[in-house]
């Protein structure tokens, strides 16, 4: 865990560049974290104590350059700071290192399997994961547990990870139209958490169910009336 010092007079979030200029060379390193964002928002949408940045830097030396992973998650943070949100991730400022960071591997490397690790590692970052969708033989998803400062492999798909309260895994689906596989939350029982389109979809049909249920017993409330009056009952005297 990094220590800084309070009395140094260190740069805020405003004052330090939010990018490193690096253009996303593959699409899915802004969709794939993306997803994982909005899919959050949806599994804890009461919960204002949690964070997570896509393609944000993370400062965590004031004579150092970010660290840009393309996604990251921390907990115990506040969700929004006000309606500009955040420009960057400041741990002298949020004083919270992510919990979890996630690279998605383009067609070529960028030390996601090197340098990366080391640096997460020196953070004490406690969860990496990498994605390498190009992968045929090997794993393409890989979930890694910070053990006295060595990253450890953990085996599984989906993988659960209880300092989160999630698990995390891959499986074939569709986003933005796109059907392809994509990484997902999960809850315990190994069931994944829906997308944005899954759970407005699921909302129409839950709608269009009631509205028909409530047609229906509408329809019988009628026909008890007539069968009613077919008695010779007027049902409006029995109110």
């Amino acid at each position: 865990m990094l220590e800084y010092n309070p009395l140094a007079c260190l740069p805020s979030s405003e004052e330090l560049p939010d990018s490193d200029d690096t253009p996303v060379d593959n699409e899915l390193q802004d969709l794939i974290p993306g997803l994982l964002k909005a899919i959050l928002a949806i599994a804890w949408p009461e919960r204002m104590d949690w964070f997570f940045g896509v393609d944000m830097g993370i400062y965590y030396d004031p004579d150092l350059p970010a660290i840009v992973p393309d996604g990251f998650l921390s907990l115990g943070v506040e969700r929004f700071y006000d309606e500009n949100l955040r420009p960057s991730y400041v741990l002298w400022e949020e004083k919270k290192v992510p919990i979890l960071v996630l690279e998605v591997v383009s067609q070529k490397y960028r030390g996601e399997y090197s340098t990366k690790k080391i640096e997460y590692a020196k953070l004490g970052i406690l969860y990496y994961v990498v994605y390498n969708p190009f992968r045929r033989r090997k794993r393409r998803l890989e979930v890694y547990k910070l053990v006295n400062n060595i990253y450890e492999l953990h085996d599984g798909n989906p993988v659960w990870l209880p300092e989160i309260g999630l698990g995390i895994g891959i499986e074939r689906g569709t986003y933005l139209g796109i059907p392809r596989e994509w990484v997902y939350w999960y809850n315990q029982q190994g069931q994944r958490f829906l997308t944005p389109e899954e759970d407005r979809k699921l909302a129409q049909q839950q709608a269009h169910q009631a509205q028909q249920q409530a047609h229906q017993a509408q329809q019988e409330v009628q026909l008890l009336r007539q069968r009613l009056r077919s008695l010779g009952i007027d049902p409006d005297s029995l109110t």
